[in-house]
């Protein structure tokens, strides 16, 4: 089969649609008054970013005036948990209960404010990265602030039960944020109904442009400023608005939210043929639940293969992978998610994650399915640790077990 170019990771970034462009364009050249100026122009602009807001409101379920514009998810995550922090930090709730394999937008964020004397309660994820609302209503203390959880786990793809943990943080009178920035577009959100409080989005998971996304705040949440300097977003995040980014986010996020179940049966069908195919491969596993995951997501781990010659040898085939967060895709050590499930570093450092998109077609499966155990093939042919693995040696039994059998 000739090569071909693939783009198999739509959970880092897509590619900015030409529905998004065309909505934007506009607003570049002919429309690009400043929102604050009172002339028309400027009322015009201001004008379109409230019909933005309004319309993305719309496929959430909530009001206009509870969605506020960002630069993207890692600033919408900061700003919900760091708020809620410093507003009830005040009256004595300085606990924060959130996952250990969250985005490192919420675990770092998490980090900062354990120095600023809260405390952070880190619940476990099972072998398939999920967890449960119990374990969430146990921790739940009289001291808690807020309680943070993805909907969906940016590398493994586990969807977790979002509607669950929010009625349990409603009984008992806790915060619920949750970083949804991988969900939107594969599965239905509407935050009254499922009982979240804050949500986070990122408009370049959905083919709007970088730097653009929102925070969702329920009506009556006290905020603190995230940028001080001006009115814009109601005098709590100033600086000039990004019209044209906004005018493509609430074109994305209509396109996304639309047909939701027929989009997620195709891509489904496609994932679930992936994965037959690749995890025929010997000494290789599926990372995460095989039902409660994205449509479009496929996470697998290779013993006897190191990640960064994966990626690069499957780049030189045409096709662009990842092996976890493209936020820490400058890091040498085995992905936390991955760590998280209870994986040895041998099987976590051999991770592949493929993400597909509307666009991805059934000849891209089949190319990926040729490939892949051919670039498997030949790094473990010059792999030492491959090598350990055929002769049975005793240094690797313990990471044997987490994978299928080799044949």
């Amino acid at each position: 089969m000739e090569k071909r170019f693939i783009y198999a990771d739509n959970a880092a970034t897509t590619a900015v649609s030409k529905r998004v462009l065309d909505a934007m364009l506009p607003y570049m050249t002919e429309q690009f008054g400043n929102p604050s100026s009172i002339y028309k122009l400027g009322r015009d602009a201001e004008k379109s970013i409230t019909e933005a807001r309004d319309r993305i409101a719309k496929c959430f379920g909530c009001s206009a005036s509870e969605i506020y514009f960002t630069s993207g998810g890692s600033e919408a995550d900061n700003w919900a948990i760091r708020s809620a922090a410093l507003r009830l930090g005040e009256k004595g709730k300085k606990h924060i209960i959130t996952t250990n394999f969250e985005h490192h937008a919420v675990l770092h964020t998490c980090q900062f404010l354990e120095k600023q004397g809260f405390e952070v309660t880190y619940l476990p994820v099972d072998e398939k990265g999920l967890i449960t609302a119990e374990q969430v209503k146990d921790a739940i203390r009289e001291d808690t602030a807020i309680v943070t959880v993805m909907y969906a786990n940016n590398e493994i793809g586990t969807i977790l039960p979002i509607k669950e943990i929010g009625a349990v943080c409603k009984e008992k009178g806790v915060l619920f944020h949750t970083d949804a920035v991988q969900a939107i577009g594969h599965v239905d959100i509407d935050v009254k109904d499922q009982n979240i409080d804050l949500m986070s989005c990122s408009g370049h998971k959905i083919h709007a442009q970088k730097g653009i996304g929102f925070l969702y705040i329920r009506k009556g949440i006290p905020m603190t400023n995230l940028i001080f300097g001006g009115a814009q977003e109601r005098g709590r995040r100033a600086g000039t608005e990004n019209v044209p980014a906004i005018m493509g986010l609430a074109e994305a996020v209509e396109a996304a939210c639309e047909n939701i179940p027929e989009k997620a049966a195709r891509l489904s069908k496609m994932r679930d043929r992936l994965i037959d195919g690749i995890t025929k491969i010997p000494c290789s596993r599926l990372n995460g639940d095989r039902e409660k995951r994205l449509a479009g997501n496929v996470n697998i781990s290779f013993l006897g293969v190191e990640g960064e010659s994966l990626l690069l040898l499957l780049d030189a085939n045409g096709i662009c992978a990842s092996s976890g967060s493209a936020c820490t895709s400058g890091s040498l050590d085995p992905s936390h998610v991955l760590l998280a499930l209870g994986l040895p570093h041998e099987v976590a450092h051999g991770s592949m994650r493929l993400s597909l998109s509307e666009e991805t077609t059934e000849e891209d499966i089949d190319y990926i399915l040729e490939t892949v155990p051919k670039v498997i093939d030949r790094i473990r042919s010059m792999s030492p640790l491959w090598e350990d693995i055929t002769k049975g040696k005793e240094n690797i039994q313990k990471a044997m077990k987490f994978v299928s059998p080799l044949k």
